[in-house]
């Protein structure tokens, strides 16, 4: 939580605070967090001048207070990233400290962490033991108090308490290691009992990573410490049957999504050929966009089915082409956030542009052929939805002021991108058969509409939750920026909930056939796929991916079988 929150604090500073923008020491301890900084134009200071104009932001690990004070002598606007639970450390010293306290810290006396705690304690009575050796160096006291580093090794500090405890009972003993860090090392402990090997991401000069490689080769288990996926090939990893994958608590979560893609296609090299043509096939698919084009065919059979529409075959294709066109120009224009969600894909697209591009043309000029031919108001209704397509992100207001530049596209809008491919889904599955029935459009379109946009917009939010660090990296403020992602998970469970209530009052109401009872299967698999991730069943990756794409799929299937069954 506090490294999260030091870097979403830094990554807002441009656009709110006075520039230039500096952090007083490493932010955090991440060489690739760090690197991303300085591209945005976020420096790194160590010494504080006599002078100074800008912003300073205040590193996640704290620091003593004359360095703060001294800051804003010298000019500076300082923003505060200390973390919380830092901050709850100093509190407790300072406030025994003014009682006449001498302050035991049991950490690493370099750390910065350990250097802002020293700062609030009275000086000559704060002492910093690495370890119990240290402790059992350090005189008596009449009144001390003992505190610990909030990302320690939790085995240590319960062997420092207990040693405290019997030796010198008057000490005061608070447990200041930070909840996460405590649950994250136990987990690591189990995790590695029940594997070969431990993958351990995280910086190089981060001492809670080390520590978690520590622990996992004290349960006789290889561990391998990276920084990034490209370590990977430098490392023995071998062959294991499982594999574990940690990570420290300042490393990103789209270098582990990273690391996590790269570790899964490593069993493949040793796997039988069927599981890695498998594979490369979903992976094929989803990177050219085929499958998701797929899944609007089977949501668009879904939504005709559900309008008694008997000529469904023009209607589908125009889905299958719009989505396809649109969904390959989107990511042609805007690959900045694939560096950091999907660098493969990114990548994918700069290698094979001009292939693309032309799939993306040809495939928006035949599905505006095919609804040319299907009618007036289709075709005006596609033409419309490919503009905005088109648009979404390109730049289409000019800049004006230094309050508008902000919004100058589409996807600059709070929120957009999600409910707008909701809304052009649901139109080109749902409304434009409407549009085309000779018989006049009818309620129960809305009614089909409503249900086919819920399950893109849950479906889309989905991913916004995925990819939430690499879209605020690069400035893109999703639903799930917006909400945060407990927020976001609840809201897609109460649409999934919401979902089943519509279909099924639709169908009791006869306004849609009785297949509406059937697509209930399909909120239930939204409901399943955002258990899975919530409980750490399966991490994002293509399999991930896959399997939340495979929701129009499974529309489309039960449609198909309901229509041959009924």
């Amino acid at each position: 939580m506090g490294v999260r929150r030091a870097v979403e604090m830094a990554l807002d500073a441009p656009g709110i605070h006075a520039k230039p923008i500096y952090t007083l020491g490493p932010l955090i301890h991440n060489p690739q967090v760090l690197s991303l900084f300085e591209e945005k134009g976020i420096r790194v200071i160590n010494d504080i001048p006599e002078k100074g104009e800008g912003t300073v932001i205040i590193r996640a690990h704290g620091v003593p207070p004359e360095r703060k004070e001294a800051l804003k002598a010298a000019g500076f606007n300082v923003i505060d990233a200390t973390c919380p639970r830092v901050i709850r450390v100093q509190t407790i010293i300072r406030v025994h400290a003014r009682k006449g306290y001498d302050v035991i810290i049991l950490g690493d006396e370099n750390h910065p962490e350990v250097i802002g705690l020293l700062g609030h304690t009275t000086p000559g009575k704060g002492h910093v033991a690495a370890n119990l050796a240290q402790l059992r160096e350090i005189p008596a006291f009449d009144k001390a108090i003992i505190v610990a580093q909030t990302t320690q090794n939790t085995l240590a500090y319960e062997q420092i308490k207990d040693w405290a405890g019997t030796h010198h009972p008057q000490y005061k003993i608070f447990e200041t290691i930070c909840g996460s860090t405590e649950k994250r090392q136990g987990e690591v402990r189990s995790l590695a009992q029940n594997m070969d090997a431990v993958v351990v991401v995280g910086g190089k000069s981060s001492g809670n990573t080390r520590r978690l490689s520590e622990i996992v080769r004290q349960a006789g288990k290889p561990a391998f410490h990276i920084e990034t996926e490209a370590d990977l090939a430098s490392v023995a990893i071998g062959t294991p049957q499982n594999v574990g994958l940690t990570a420290g608590a300042s490393t990103p979560n789209w270098i582990i999504r990273r690391v996590y893609r790269a570790l899964e296609k490593i069993p493949l090299e040793h796997d039988n050929p069927l599981n890695r043509w498998t594979f490369s096939l979903q992976r094929f698919l989803l990177l050219t966009n085929l499958y998701v084009a797929f899944g609007a065919g089977c949501l668009s059979y879904t939504c005709l089915q559900l309008q008694n529409n008997h000529n469904p075959f023009p209607l589908i294709w125009i889905s299958i082409l719009y989505v396809l066109s649109m969904h390959i120009l989107n990511h042609l224009t805007g690959k900045a956030e694939d560096r950091y969600n999907d660098p493969e894909r990114a990548a994918f697209y700069e290698k094979n542009k001009p292939y693309l591009t032309t799939l993306a043309i040809v495939a928006g000029a035949a599905g505006l052929v095919a609804a040319f031919f299907t009618g007036t108001f289709p075709f005006i209704a596609l033409i419309i939805m490919s503009a905005f397509g088109l648009s979404y992100n390109l730049r289409i207001f000019p800049r004006g002021e230094k309050e508008n530049k902000r919004y100058s596209r589409l996807r600059d809008i709070s929120g957009s991108k999600t409910i707008l491919i909701a809304l052009a889904w649901g139109t080109v599955t749902a409304l434009l058969p409407g549009l085309a029935d000779p018989h006049g459009f009818s309620s129960r379109s809305l009614l089909v509409f409503a249900w086919s946009t819920a399950v893109v917009f849950s479906r889309t939010a989905f991913f916004d939750i995925l990819d939430m660090q690499g879209d605020r990296i690069v400035g893109k403020e999703t639903i799930a920026i917006l909400l945060g992602e407990k927020r976001s998970i609840r809201l897609l469970k109460a649409i999934s909930i919401g979902m089943v209530v519509l279909s099924a009052g639709a169908s009791a109401a006869q306004i849609v056939p009785s297949l509406g009872y059937a697509l209930i299967l399909c909120p239930v698999f939204i409901y399943g796929i955002l258990f899975i991730h919530e409980n750490g069943y399966m991490l994002p990756g293509t399999r991930m991916e896959f399997l939340a794409e495979t929701v129009f799929v499974v529309s489309g299937l039960t449609t198909l079988i309901w229509s041959t069954v009924i």
